[in-house]
């Protein structure tokens, strides 16, 4: 059977028992409005990461395609609605005003995508609950479905603000985490502070250097420094605590201004995250496990090579950074200054 009748050709259509309806009427304005809701409805679903949210708007569109069959067949009592799907409607409204502080003032839609497209499907649902009233007062219409087209819109109205409010972070519940994270990170910190303190009180009795010293990292910063003249490299070598505050910055003649900045940020992002930047800007690409981690932390962490974390054993003492070249070869001149480390300590 073919999708296109023809029967429409005219510019009429039958409702259930009237035919020949011209599709200027208010009925099918009315049907063709929810159509277009339910459409929106659909959209916004497949935006949705809650599911229960999801369960929610199916059943909205089944009842729209109710309160769409009762406009073609209004003395069908089948297709009356009830108020027991309003009152749902209500406890999701009071459900998710009490997850956030909704605001007081007229809010311009746009904070976030999925709040706009559901204010737009509200928008189309005010529009619905305007023509439900036109053809109310000209062919009558459900009070129960009046009462549920008005307070979906509110529903929608609500669970817009909502999305705006996990978008931003300032929901109750993320409130309530920020708060356990802060103190959790508290606790974390103390404990780490503690663990730092133990751990460089045994490494001074292994004779084992908690931290580089200027002294080290001068002649680190040397062996490195006369291999790249070897190479006919102009680079700038900084080295840093394991805190990430730098200990030593040397500008070899010629290297370019940028690299100043860069060699140290290279040194710091080394012991941040402590692995060769080398090897973050492998997991710093966009799918990556670190993808957006140089945008993190004011800016001072890079993700290309020639910052390498200084160790001894398995504890890192500080970090290297260099800066002149591509990042292939600063990493390469720092993995230089690593093998010879045992010179300089």
């Amino acid at each position: 059977m073919n999708i296109y009748t023809k029967n429409g050709d005219k510019g009429t259509t039958d409702l259930i028992r009237t035919k020949n309806v011209s599709k200027s009427d208010d009925r099918i304005q009315l049907v063709g409005t929810i159509d277009e809701l339910t459409s929106h409805l659909g959209v916004v679903k497949t935006m949705l990461k809650d599911q229960d949210v999801v369960r929610i708007l199916e059943k909205i569109q089944g009842t729209l395609i109710t309160v769409m069959a009762g406009v073609a067949d209004p003395y069908n009592r089948e297709y009356k609605i009830n108020d027991d799907k309003t009152a749902v409607l209500e406890e999701e409204i009071d459900r998710l005003e009490g997850l956030f502080e909704r605001p007081k003032k007229f809010i311009l839609p746009g904070a976030c995508r999925l709040s706009a497209e559901i204010d737009v499907a509200r928008t189309v649902a005010r529009r619905a609950e305007r023509a439900l009233a036109m053809v109310s007062v000209k062919f009558g219409a459900d009070t129960g479905t009046k009462k549920y087209m008005n307070r979906l819109a509110d529903y929608l109205y609500v669970l817009a603000r909502y999305t705006d409010a996990l978008e931003a972070g300032k929901t109750k519940e993320d409130t309530a985490a920020a708060e356990n994270r802060k103190a959790a990170d508290m606790e974390e910190n103390q404990k780490s502070t503690v663990n730092e303190t133990v751990i460089q009180e045994v490494l001074k009795r292994m004779g084992v250097p908690g931290r580089i010293t200027l002294d080290s990292a001068k002649r680190l910063i040397e062996k490195i420094e006369e291999e790249a003249k070897r190479r006919g490299k102009k680079a700038v070598i900084a080295v840093c605590g394991p805190d990430g505050n730098p200990i030593a910055v040397h500008v070899m003649d010629g290297a370019f201004l940028v690299s100043f900045d860069v060699a140290v940020k290279k040194a710091y992002t080394s012991v941040a995250v402590k692995m060769s930047t080398m090897e973050l800007s492998k997991i710093a690409q966009p799918g990556g496990t670190f993808y957006g981690v140089d945008k993190m932390d004011g800016g001072k962490i890079v993700i290309f090579g020639g910052g390498i974390p200084i160790k001894a054993g398995e504890t890192i003492i500080g970090g290297l950074g260099v800066s002149g070249g591509t990042g292939e070869e600063d990493h390469s001149l720092a993995e230089y200054g690593l093998a010879h480390l045992d010179e300089v300590l």
